[in-house]
């Protein structure tokens, strides 16, 4: 069996909810950093086997298949396919582990994996009506959570939003809000020091925004999800987003936009292309 390896890899800046990236779609967004990461490494598209990502939403402008949308939009050749997989918040590493996978198999040489997300673009649904000239018509949220949750499902194991059930795990494990917000300011050093060290320097991809006829595209380069005044002194001030609750604003993974891929062959193959 081969070994796979990643070769390189790419990805957009990770934007905020309604943030810098809100206007691009998630087919455009995912395109731009595939077509960068080709034009980095000089791959031309027709080499690549297949091009699978991760996605959760898939019911909007993902277009149910966005790999697909993608990679043609970046203009790799109609010849090569592109899959998405759902994993949801392990969906990017899915599609990794999937490329990886084939590759040891000898199924392909070269293949793009990564995954793309835009919440900020996440549709509104209605369900069909169940009846004729039925007037019930329900509306549906699709940025977190089930579009369409089962009554079955819900009655069994229950119906709890990202930080309902972050509560919960706080409070099988003994989590404390202390710990939960010594956790989160830590964390954000460690970025604002990795980000200070240049460790992300050629990792992102700057996208560009349109914003006007009159006007020229914003280049967005930056991660928008950084506080550097984020300290545990200020943390604790946030009110829990439920009652007697752990998880707060500034604990609390965000909900975000943004594309990653990686260019992953087998071992030769990369020494060759190196």
């Amino acid at each position: 069996m081969l070994n796979a390896y990643i070769y390189d890899g790419l990805r957009s800046p990770i934007g905020r909810h309604a943030g810098e990236l809100a206007s691009v779609r998630p087919d455009d967004l995912a395109a731009a950093v595939l077509q960068k990461l080709l034009e980095k490494t000089g791959v031309p598209g027709a080499a690549i086997e297949d091009v699978i990502l991760g996605d959760t939403n898939q019911g909007g402008e993902d277009s149910r298949n966005v790999a697909r949308n993608a990679l043609l939009i970046a203009g790799l050749p109609v010849t090569v396919p592109g899959q998405t997989v759902n994993r949801l918040c392990a969906s990017g590493l899915g599609a990794v582990i999937d490329s990886a996978r084939a590759i040891t198999c000898g199924e392909g040489d070269l293949y793009i994996a990564g995954g793309v997300e835009s919440m900020s673009r996440a549709p509104f649904v209605m369900g069909k009506a169940e009846t004729a000239y039925s007037r019930d018509a329900k509306i549906y949220d699709t940025t977190i959570g089930s579009r369409f949750p089962n009554k079955k499902l819900i009655a069994q194991y229950g119906g709890h939003s990202m930080p309902e059930t972050g509560d919960n795990v706080a409070v099988e494990f003994g989590i404390t809000r202390e710990q939960a917000d010594l956790f989160a300011a830590q964390s954000q050093a460690k970025y604002q020091t990795a980000k200070q060290d240049g460790f992300f320097t050629g990792e992102i991809t700057p996208i560009e925004v349109f914003q006007g006829k009159k006007l020229p595209p914003k280049l967005v380069s930056e991660d928008e999800h950084s506080r550097p005044s984020s300290t545990v002194e200020a943390l604790t001030k946030l009110k829990p987003l439920f009652e007697g609750g752990v998880v707060t604003a500034g604990n609390a993974s965000g909900i975000n936009d943004g594309a990653a891929a990686l260019l992953i062959g087998f071992e030769t193959r990369a020494q060759n292309m190196a």
